[in-house]
């Protein structure tokens, strides 16, 4: 079967002064920092494709934060954007509240706390991996569809369903510190098929120089 590259990319810095967790709620855009970055990574593809590489597909997460991070890159490489509901953000009980230690521990919480290994307060890690592992595949082969051998298709995502999917494709548990995530915003997770099954796994992060001073949301 033929290779073929899914970049899963995070969304770039999202307006959020009142620090709000803000998971799936809608009309939360991308800050001037976050503007930035999307067009950053837009270059990045760019530059990418003048030197041979072969992107052809444009998925993104229906959220408003992604579908801004999207638009730079479709202009610079002229692809549609394609909405896929199954790469939205994680669900998540704490949607809507200050992302602060304070609120986190009030007692009406407690019960969410019940398995963190699930996690209880929120959509399970393995159900991330399995609806995000179905938009992949369905990517790739999208991506072979369109451009063949070496195709390559981007899906904009968000943070922990991303990570979620780097620690199965890696064969490594899915319960974890969420401070020890390596999925900075706008990062590159790129799974790398062969004979339709993951090779391995490359992180990169093309606008790193604008992370210093980005907003740090836990779960954003």
């Amino acid at each position: 079967m033929p290779q073929a590259t899914v970049h899963l990319l995070r969304h770039g810095e999202v307006y959020n002064p009142d620090g709000i967790l803000y998971g799936r709620l809608p009309e939360f855009h991308l800050s001037e920092r976050g503007r930035e970055m999307a067009k950053m990574l837009a270059d990045h593809f760019a530059a990418r494709a003048a030197q041979g590489a072969n992107i052809v597909h444009l998925v993104s997460s229906p959220l408003t934060r992604a579908q801004e991070t999207a638009l730079p890159t479709s202009q610079a490489l002229d692809l549609p954007i394609h909405t896929e509901p199954r790469i939205i953000e994680a669900e998540n009980h704490f949607e809507g509240l200050k992302a602060n230690f304070s609120e986190f521990i009030k007692p009406k919480h407690w019960i969410e706390y019940r398995n963190p290994l699930r996690p209880s307060w929120g959509e399970s890690y393995q159900d991330q991996v399995t609806r995000m592992r179905a938009a992949v595949e369905d990517a790739r082969l999208k991506a072979i569809e369109l451009g063949g051998d070496g195709a390559e298709a981007i899906l904009v995502s968000h943070q922990l369903p991303i990570y979620a999917t780097r620690l199965s494709a890696e064969g490594r548990r899915l319960w974890h510190d969420p401070r020890k995530r390596e999925c900075t915003l706008t990062s590159l997770t790129s799974l790398v098929f062969n004979d339709g099954k993951v090779a391995r796994v490359e992180y990169s992060e093309p606008a790193a120089v604008l992370l210093p001073g980005a907003a740090k949301t836990p779960g954003a």
